[in-house]
């Protein structure tokens, strides 16, 4: 198969078709169903589960367990891209993660939270989220590899936007699924859903698997040494970002900001499930997922309205005034109790979501300095998000422990804002 030229509209669209297999997973499992389907198994029960020899909250249990999650992928990815990057076969390292997470969403279909099935349940919880995050490490390293630089917004909101519209199908489907079941079937249902996530996602990635390109090969063999090749061009990124205050400041921003933004996406329908008042736990079950489809129809706008936002005012600029909202949200969170009241916050969330994330991401790439070791500074970005979402996922939870409370976890991310807004505001112009 001949290779595509950089630039080329195939490639381009065959690197952003992935947003568009991916991105189920984090509607369906991460921000919807699985939230949901995790909470209903704790309503004929205390809301508490015992594991690991201790007892936990189940809202701060699965904060504590996501957190881990990104511990090792914070860890292991500089491994892996470092491997990918030496030997040339990012694309191979990014397959393994799909079908990691692929297989791990299909797992949940077993999902429990009997003392026999904790265990191996919260394995496949991890094997889903791993695999979608150890995947976008390669998956964004991608990007200043087939596109110029004024071709990366228009293309990085591109891919968010089709990941809105696939995963925004699935979830109706899956919706149409649970909410027209029986009333003793509709865990049956969402067990079903987590089944059609795994295959969506390894189904549909084929096609980006088929046209992206390998990667360039160095002709060398994995050694001890290439090993601890990713920490070593970490501390050589490390180095550079000395002499790159632009890059440096920006990323230093990010890696506050972004704290707060991932965190709030993770925990947000666990936050309406258990805070608002809901009534019944039907109209809980129909609010929720609703509310998830406004946030993503909505979404697609915001991506596309923040792109433009950034080619007429500047990324910096933008992503200022995109963090202000965000933490205007979360004080507006803390007092929110009605389902009109989330809605209006969905609404709001769907508006600066995907904005935010592809902002972000094409923001870091146009930093970047002439290189073509694209994976060591992107596995950097992505460490910096990663370890960004352990503290994050770690301060929440612990205050929701302590506190028994997610409002006051929620409010405290507004300390996240405000340094992030300082910080881009020391972004230098030229």
């Amino acid at each position: 198969m001949q290779t595509l030229q950089k630039g080329d509209k195939k490639l381009l669209n065959a690197w952003a078709f992935y947003d568009w297999a991916n991105s189920v997973y984090t509607l369906t499992i991460a921000s919807s169903i699985f939230p949901i389907f995790y909470s209903a198994l704790f309503l004929d029960r205390i809301k508490v589960v015992s594991v690991f020899g201790f007892e936990f909250k189940n809202t701060a249990l699965i904060t504590f367990v996501t957190a881990f999650t990104f511990l090792v992928v914070a860890i292991t990815s500089p491994i892996l891209s470092g491997i990918a990057d030496y030997v040339g076969n990012k694309k191979n390292f990014m397959k393994f993660f799909c079908y990691v997470g692929g297989l791990g969403c299909i797992g949940l279909y077993f999902f429990g939270i009997e003392s026999h099935e904790i265990y191996y349940s919260l394995l496949f919880y991890f094997m889903g989220l791993i695999g979608y995050w150890g995947s976008l490490v390669f998956y964004n390293s991608y990007l200043p590899d087939i596109a110029f630089p004024e071709q990366q917004d228009r293309i990085s909101a591109k891919g968010f936007s089709l990941g809105y519209i696939g995963s925004v199908l699935l979830l109706i489907i899956n919706l149409i699924m649970v909410m027209t079941a029986p009333d003793g079937e509709k865990i049956s249902m969402m067990k079903y859903s987590f089944v059609m996530v795994g295959i969506w996602w390894i189904g549909f990635s084929q096609y980006s698997f088929k046209i992206l390109p390998k990667g360039t090969s160095k002709g060398k063999k994995i050694t001890k040494q290439v090993l601890f090749n990713g920490f070593n061009e970490l501390k050589l990124v490390w180095k550079e970002l000395q002499q790159n205050l632009k890059l440096k400041r920006y990323l230093s921003a990010f890696f506050v900001f972004s704290m707060a933004v991932q965190t709030i996406m993770l925990v947000a329908v666990y936050f309406g499930e258990e805070e608002i008042a809901w009534g019944t736990d039907e109209a809980k079950t129909t609010g929720l997922i609703g509310s998830i489809l406004i946030i993503q129809l909505i979404a697609i706008v915001g991506a596309v309205l923040t792109s433009r936002a950034s080619s007429k005012f500047g990324n910096i600029k933008t992503l200022i005034a995109v963090n202000a909202i965000w933490m205007c949200l979360c004080v507006y969170a803390y007092f929110m109790i009605t389902p009109l009241q989330f809605y209006i916050a969905a609404g709001l969330v769907g508006l600066v979501m995907g904005g935010i994330q592809s902002l972000a991401r094409s923001t870091y790439s146009k930093f970047l300095p002439e290189t073509k070791d694209t994976t060591s500074y992107f596995s950097f970005y992505d460490v910096a998000e990663k370890i960004g979402i352990v503290i994050g996922m770690l301060i929440y939870g612990t205050i929701d422990q302590i506190t028994g409370s997610m409002r006051n976890a929620i409010l405290f991310l507004v300390v996240f804002f405000i340094v992030g807004i300082i910080m881009l505001f020391r972004v230098p112009k030229n």
